[in-house]
């Protein structure tokens, strides 16, 4: 007899889009009848959402592959994401229980589950994925079980840095419509959830292929004007230096909707390396705009990417981005060694950095987050901030684990039945990278 009904696992690397649509991807092998399970030993099937934005991250879905194919003899394999989008072939050749599908196909997930799994023949399916919609799921909610919820609003990218591989493997840039946006919003709210994290490839280039254009602001303004969101949390993700308006900013610094905390990409802090890079701003534009900002928005939290060894990066270009990091009001940095991606222009610069160079600015950075992210949470000592419990409890300590809205881990003594609710926390030791704090 043929089953009709699978146990899938899912297996999922790299950003939030991608969590969001393994989310999606989840529900809709759901709505077709399958079961999801939380570990491949259970799994008649075994998705794997892959990443490509960096070398170690290739290497990290090959290792996950190879480990799944030993450990679950039994399991079929399908590897989507980004990397498989790039490298099907390669994916393919690795077993003849593993099948590919791009990012394109991950829409039809629930087709290509059973033909995997009945036909048992490997196959790789990529399409181009310069002309697909946004992929979304009305009845998505996020997988497994976590507080908070992703929701995709814009993928794809039309910018062309010239280290990223990302608009090769995710498309143009396109927008969820801004009714659509807030139907997803509302849904997530009745299913029980609090806080829903705005996510995309370029969240600030939300709407402008929409006919006619609109924006992030207008979206922002748009939710912030709905009396039935007043109880959420909303966070963005990601937003692009070159995009805060003057409307952005007055919007947010207003809202009781939108958390006081921003991800903004830097990459170097050398005017040369950025203009390499094709960065389109200086380091006295972003000094200028973290510092407004911070005055701007009370309680605002900034996270900073930033890349170590970017080709041709001396010495003294690294210490100039240490030096613009180390006076910026920032909470904590996302390091990242440049990876040289086939393909990217930047692949083929001259004066490349030794991978040991490249280890040794990172660490520096690293040290310099660490320092960062203990200053601002000392910076609250006494202070009482409203966090969300997570459901599960910290695991070295047992106890409760909430996040302020500015992005602050504290751990509190408490119920179980506190998970899921915002509620008021004093924050008790603050000089440590866990936070501990007393339920008010």
């Amino acid at each position: 007899m043929i089953k009709n009904n699978f146990t899938i696992s899912f297996a999922t690397l790299g950003c939030k889009v991608n969590q969001y649509d393994s989310g999606a991807m989840a529900e809709a092998l759901k709505q077709a009848g399958h079961s999801i399970v939380p570990t491949a030993s259970k799994a008649d099937v075994c998705i794997i959402n892959t990443c490509a934005v960096t070398e170690s991250t290739e290497s990290q879905s090959r290792q996950l592959i190879r480990r799944m194919l030993r450990e679950h003899p039994g399991c079929r394999i399908i590897v989507t994401g980004c990397y498989a989008q790039k490298s099907a072939q390669t994916l393919q050749s690795l077993s003849e229980r593993v099948s590919v599908i791009g990012n394109a196909e991950k829409k039809d997930i629930a087709a290509f589950v059973s033909s995997a799994q009945q036909n048992r023949a490997s196959f790789a399916a990529v399409a181009d994925i310069s002309s697909e919609k946004i992929f979304t799921t009305p009845a998505c909610t996020k997988l497994f079980d976590r507080t908070r919820a992703f929701l995709k609003i814009q993928d794809g990218c039309n910018s062309r840095c010239s280290y990223c591989i990302v608009p090769s493997v995710r498309g143009p840039s396109r927008s969820l419509p801004t009714g659509e946006v807030k139907q997803r919003i509302v849904g997530l709210k009745l299913a029980g959830y609090r806080e829903i994290v705005l996510t995309g490839i370029h969240l600030g280039a939300f709407g402008l292929d929409a006919r006619p254009k609109t924006s992030l602001a207008n979206l922002l303004a748009y939710l912030e004007d709905d009396a039935a969101l007043a109880s959420m949390r909303l966070r963005l993700s990601s937003i692009e230096p070159t995009e805060f308006t003057p409307e952005l900013i007055r919007i947010i610094a207003a809202s009781q909707l939108i958390c006081p905390h921003f991800h903004i990409p830097l990459q170097s802090g050398d005017a040369g390396i950025l203009k390499k890079m094709g960065r389109h701003y200086n380091p006295m534009f972003f000094r200028a705009l973290v510092i407004s900002l911070v005055e701007a928005i009370p309680g605002l939290n900034i996270g900073i990417d930033v890349i170590a060894g970017f080709p041709g990066e001396t010495d003294t270009a690294f210490k100039n981005t240490a030096e613009l990091l180390a006076g910026l009001p920032a909470g904590y940095l996302h390091v990242f060694p440049y990876s040289r991606r086939s393909g990217t222009p930047a692949a083929d610069f001259p004066d490349q950095v030794p991978e040991h160079i490249k280890k040794v600015r990172a660490l520096k950075l690293r040290q310099l987050s660490d320092e960062k992210r203990s200053r601002f949470y000392a910076s609250y000592a006494g202070a009482i901030l409203p966090v969300l419990v997570e459901k599960h409890r910290h695991k070295k300590t047992g106890l409760l684990r909430g996040v302020s809205r500015n992005y602050i881990p504290v751990l509190f003594d408490g119920p179980s039945s506190l998970a899921g609710q915002e509620v008021p926390v004093r924050v008790v030791v603050s000089d440590t990278q866990e936070p501990r704090g007393k339920l008010v």
